[in-house]
């Protein structure tokens, strides 16, 4: 499975947010937390106090006034439907795309599977530690959306 989905950034993005692959939903709408039930956007609008964008350009619009850079750490892989647990053949993104362009000045994974993921493989080419986050994801229900609230509230601190 190969990601058609283009990184969001410009050249004021300070903050770069890293997910592990698209979901199916993501990949059949083409943008990055297309499922209704991941709390990305929502955790997201909460830290920034303002109203969940809906639809793609809202979104992109959304990242980009907060100055967030989005993607994921996979370019391809062999992956079943979204299970992150089936991830095979990684072949992962050049995030040069981004850092070249932009003035980041922290990296984020969004959970676990990212984490291992972009420490795996991007980074000791970036030079860059990634802070974890806790994921997003519905599949990680002991996190409720108030406690995500509060763990995501660092990216606000760059």
């Amino acid at each position: 499975m190969i990601h058609t989905i283009s990184p969001v950034y410009d050249r004021y993005s300070n903050i770069l947010i890293l997910g592990s692959f698209p979901s199916v939903r993501s990949r059949e709408e083409g943008f990055f937390y297309g499922h209704p039930q991941n709390r990305f956007w929502k955790v997201t609008a909460a830290v920034f106090e303002t109203e969940v964008p809906h639809a793609v350009p809202e979104k992109r619009e959304f990242l980009l006034n907060n100055h967030i850079a989005l993607w994921d750490v996979i370019a391809s892989c062999d992956i079943e439907g979204s299970a992150d647990s089936s991830i095979r053949n990684v072949v992962p993104n050049d995030l040069d795309v981004i850092l070249e362009q932009t003035d980041i000045k922290a990296v984020f994974v969004n959970g676990k599977t990212a984490d291992r993921y972009y420490r795996k493989y991007s980074e000791a080419k970036t030079g860059r530690p990634a802070i974890c986050l806790p994921s997003t994801s519905p599949a990680n229900a002991a996190w409720t959306m108030d406690r995500l609230i509060q763990a995501w509230k660092v990216i606000r601190e760059v």
